[in-house]
């Protein structure tokens, strides 16, 4: 069944995470998607059908910056009442000076 015909998760997740320099941030992305999808549908037959997007936005962040991206994805929800995903993502990306396409950003 294709992401836009299932239950998906409509609101942006922000995460921070630690990890060794021997998983590639795709292949941490992918298996946080696929643990969790199985515990959702572990929590009942309403979530059956629920899937994740296909894709996602990944940034590494320096060590001296945890403290501040903390701060930032405790305040999240907050944030994205006046904020959209689209629009902060196209802020992160030109405050990065990052080139990208809107036809394969979003699904």
């Amino acid at each position: 069944m294709p992401a836009s015909e299932g239950r998906r998760c409509r609101r942006p997740r922000h995460l921070l995470g630690r990890f060794a320099r021997t998983i590639a941030q795709a292949e941490w992305v992918k298996e946080i998607k696929r643990v969790s999808n199985l515990w959702l549908k572990e929590q009942g037959r309403e979530y059956l059908d629920f899937q994740w997007q296909g894709g996602y936005a990944d940034f590494s962040v320096s060590q001296s910056n945890f403290p501040q991206v903390i701060a930032y994805i405790a305040e999240q929800e907050q944030h994205h009442r006046t904020t959209s995903f689209q629009d902060e993502l196209r802020v992160l990306l030109r405050k990065h000076d990052l080139e990208w396409d809107e036809r394969y950003v979003w699904d």
